[in-house]
Parts: structure tokens; sequence; C-alpha cells
């Protein structure tokens, strides 16, 4: 892990086995959807829409392996079924390699940004004191923080959509020896999950 960034490496680009974290729409709203479009009621896409502007229940997982770079991949289930690429950007929408401002999820019906000025911060602290385990020259940070939607952000299918996630940041790492405050690692795996409640 790169020290003196100033940014949550959102580096978390792994664990398909975490995939399988993600939690999935109950089957009763599928069950009364499914009866409703059999008699010629509401769509479920409409009914999933009606769902999800009432405030209902996601899961978002956004990970990298071994990049202290912008790209990242995310997975989010639940009132939101869908997924991509995703990328650190400032309000500006440029880039943002430090990692400090906001993340667009790039997902294949719409885009959608969570702020994350919040974990940033803790992150910075989090790693001022590396190498955590020295006899092993490894890291291994856990906090959580809340990454709030941007306002405005939401594009194609998620136009509108607000609320907030409560997100749980893991970040495991070999750094090479001597061991020392480095500027490179030999594997990292940098995890953001947790859940949070949409409307759109």
């Amino acid at each position: 892990m790169h020290r003196n960034r100033n940014a949550v490496v959102f580096s978390a680009t792994v664990l398909a086995s975490v995939l399988a974290m993600a939690g999935c729409a109950s089957a009763a709203p599928e069950t009364s959807v499914a009866k409703s479009a059999a008699v010629g009621g509401t769509s479920a896409a409409s009914t999933a829409r009606t769902v999800a502007a009432a405030g209902s229940s996601a899961h978002i997982m956004v990970y990298s392996i071994n990049s202290d770079g912008p790209h990242l991949r995310a997975v989010v289930t639940g009132a939101v079924g869908d997924y991509g690429p995703a990328v650190t950007v400032y309000p500006d929408g440029k880039v943002d390699p430090k990692h400090n401002s906001e993340i667009e999820l790039k997902l294949t019906r719409g885009s959608l940004r969570l702020s994350i000025a919040g974990i940033d911060k803790k992150f910075v602290r989090a790693t001022s004191h590396e190498p955590i385990y020295p006899r092993t020259c490894s890291d291994f940070i856990n906090f959580t923080a809340t990454a709030p939607i941007v306002a405005g952000s939401g594009t194609g299918a998620y136009r509108g959509i607000s609320g907030s996630f409560r997100l749980t940041v893991t970040d495991d790492e070999i750094n090479p020896r001597p061991c020392q405050p480095v500027t490179a690692f030999l594997w990292q795996v940098i995890v953001l999950a947790g859940t949070g409640t949409v409307s759109f």
C-alpha cells in the first residue's frame, strides 16, 4: 500500500467468494409480483421501482486486488441488482488518484456516486502507524464508516437515487522486507462492503 496517499485506496478488486455474502431480495415480494403480472397487474419492473421508491435495503461491495489505482469493481444487490466497474472521481467527474472525494459506480443500467471523504480520513488515520504487524511485515485494517449517495448523481435506472451505505472497510496486505513503512506491497486486498437504504 502506498504510504502518503491521502486516500482510501479503493483498491479492492477481490473475492469472488465474498460475492456470496451479497443478499438477495426476499421471496415474498417476487411471488406477489409474479401473481400480479399473471393476472394483468403491474409489471415486475414497475413493482420493483415502487418498492425502491419507498426505501429498500441494498447491499454493496466495492473491491480490488493489488492496486492503489482509482479503478475497482462493484456489486450491488437487494433493491439494486447490478454490477460494473467503479472509479474514484472528483465532483467534476475527473479521475481522483488520491481516492479522497467520491467513487462512481458505473453499473450496467446506470451510474451513481458515493461520497468517500469520511472513509478516506479514517483510512489515513488507520495506516499512519504501519507496519501494523512488524514481525510478519503485514497489515490488517478494519473499520466502519458511512458513505452517502451523492445527491443528483444517479443516471439511467438510478436517476433520483438517494440514501447511504454503512460500509466495513477491510485491508489485508503483505509488505516486503526489511519491514518498515514502504511504498509498495507484495499482495493487497481491500474490500468495502455493507448495507444501506436506498430510494429512487
